[in-house]
């Protein structure tokens, strides 16, 4: 079936592509949250509110131009994205910023989030930045990061509220020198 065949097809969209998937990024990202993702939103979280997010936040940086946002494709079916924030001041130029990466909870145990990152840093590479920083909340993505070469720079506790649970999580700094 579909949730356990496929090849892994990674796409940067573009202002003109964007908006045809707006919809199904927010779709996956409500999913995402409610399986307990802490990415900055807690429950209660609508489908109305993942749309808020791609719509007001995301989309108006990509047309901007200060921020790259990849997707994960298997077949027709939307499993994964994350963001490079590229907008940053002139004394930070030779950085960019990962943020949220996601994989659709159906999708999750295949490589798709590293296939993203890797997807992620050869465009990096390419803008000249030379220096990646991201922070996680969750274990399993700290070691992926790791295995890519991320080094961990500490651990900040109480950093946000756990999407679900009444409890306050840590998290991780981490960054890699392309």
């Amino acid at each position: 079936g579909a949730m356990t065949e496929g090849a892994i097809e990674i796409e940067l969209l573009s202002p003109d592509t964007i908006d045809s998937h707006v919809s199904e990024l927010a779709a996956m990202l409500n999913a995402c949250v409610h399986a307990g993702a802490n990415i900055s939103f807690v429950l209660p979280h609508s489908l109305e509110d993942s749309l808020a997010f791609w719509s007001q936040d995301v989309r108006p940086a990509v047309l901007a131009g200060t921020r790259a946002l990849w997707v994960a494709k298997v077949g027709r079916c939307l499993a994964g994205s994350v963001q490079l924030d590229i907008g940053l001041p002139p004394n930070q130029a030779h950085r960019a910023e990962v943020t949220k990466l996601i994989v659709h909870p159906d999708y999750r145990g295949r490589g798709i989030a590293r296939a993203l990152m890797l997807a992620l840093e050869q465009r990096a590479r390419l803008m000249e930045r030379r220096l990646i920083t991201l922070d996680t909340a969750n274990e399993k993505a700290e070691r992926l990061y790791l295995s890519l070469g991320y080094e961990r720079v500490g651990t900040i506790p109480c950093f946000a509220k756990d999407p679900i649970e009444d409890r306050y999580d840590a998290t991780t700094i981490m960054f890699k020198t392309l």
